[in-house]
């Protein structure tokens, strides 16, 4: 379910007084891909109920440059919100969630396999309120910027591939 801020406060605190653990996950979301997947899918194992964070489309071109997103953030949101194990997502403007994990104080902070549990930018304030901080998903080697610029020197002739020789 697609919510506000005011609500996703809201479902917290109903989630929690039910005794439900809370995870959070985020990110981009931008041209949704088997690695986004399995992300979610690894976060959502770590707690009962899952948030995950879309970034807005102004916080997309910040981080990812001109050009992105591709999709629209309200389609991303849906698109991550269809997804098995999710709970709620909220689109955001920021650039870094450590506003939203302040807020919300979730039980685990899941990021991907690009970080590790020292790297995570958050992991300082995630520990100061009592969280902990889960690396999950699989191998760093789908990434959106290849996929995208695959599509996009391919064009027209875009062939469908059956195995994965290089990392997209």
């Amino acid at each position: 379910m697609i919510v506000s801020e005011s609500e996703l406060i809201d479902a917290v605190a109903r989630d929690r007084a039910a005794g439900q653990t809370i995870a959070f996950a985020n990110g981009c979301f931008d041209v949704l891909h088997v690695g986004h997947v399995r992300y979610v899918q690894g976060a959502a194992a770590e707690a009962d109920r899952l948030i995950v964070a879309v970034n807005d489309d102004r916080s997309v071109e910040i981080l990812k440059g001109r050009g992105r997103p591709v999709v629209p953030a309200a389609d991303r949101a849906e698109v991550v919100a269809s997804l098995r194990g999710v709970h709620y997502v909220i689109v955001f403007p920021d650039t870094n969630v450590e506003r939203l994990l302040n807020l919300l104080k979730p039980d685990v902070h899941c990021k991907g396999t690009d970080y590790t549990v020292e790297t995570v930018p958050e992991r300082a304030s995630v520990a100061a309120y009592g969280g902990r901080t889960a690396i999950v998903g699989d191998p760093k080697n789908h990434a959106t910027q290849d996929l995208v610029a695959r599509i996009r020197r391919q064009g027209p002739n875009l062939e469908p591939r059956t195995q994965n020789p290089e990392p997209i």
